[in-house]
């Protein structure tokens, strides 16, 4: 089968170096004609031309089966479509990942919007906490200070009363005095002190 192959390519192979030549050798007609000169072609202006041309064919016959170009493409063949095998690959595996990250971004939306409504409910109740707690908290503070506005003007009624005391002392002493001469104040000075050491 390979050998079989091998023949037909030989063979398109001679035919398009055949057709070459003919191609060449019209080309050398069509550039003398050009040149106005009058010129007959015979086979011996064809001659050497194709005589170079087949050489030069030859030689790029020998050198493609001596370098194995056929291989070489067929490796190069097999090399770009296991590329391609892999980039197909990759494109699959990629899509893959992307439809998993869709996946997880339409998740996180859901749960972001879950933590937020979880967030306000307790910011909510927090609140509502903080007021109660608030409200007490005015409630012992209103409390303390009755209380300690209570306790301040009993403290200032008892120093009011006192003062008051001592000032109507004052002047009951101031008015005795004024009316009781130096006589008098002795024996209740005297009196007093009586008074004092029966106690004692």
């Amino acid at each position: 089968m390979k050998n079989r192959q091998l023949s037909i390519v030989n063979c398109q192979l001679f035919f398009v170096c055949a057709l070459c030549s003919v191609l060449c050798a019209l080309s050398f007609d069509i550039a003398f004609a050009a040149d106005g000169a009058e010129h007959v072609s015979s086979w011996k202006d064809w001659f050497w031309p194709v005589i170079n041309f087949a050489v030069l064919v030859a030689l790029l016959v020998y050198m493609l089966k001596k370098f194995d170009i056929k291989a070489a493409l067929k490796k190069r063949t097999e090399m770009i479509e296991k590329s391609l095998k892999e980039a197909e690959e990759a494109k699959q595996l990629a899509q893959k990942a992307l439809d998993e990250v869709r996946g997880r971004l339409k998740n996180t939306d859901r749960e972001m919007t879950e933590i937020i409504e979880a967030t306000k409910i307790s910011g909510e109740k927090e609140k509502a906490a903080l007021i109660a707690d608030g409200e007490k908290l005015k409630n012992i503070i209103l409390q303390q200070a009755k209380t300690n506005i209570e306790f301040e003007l009993q403290k200032a009624r008892k120093a009011i009363k006192s003062e008051a005391a001592l000032a109507a002392l004052e002047l009951a002493e101031k008015q005795i005095k004024e009316q009781l001469g130096k006589k008098e104040q002795l024996t209740l000075i005297d009196e007093y002190i009586k008074k004092i050491e029966v106690k004692n």
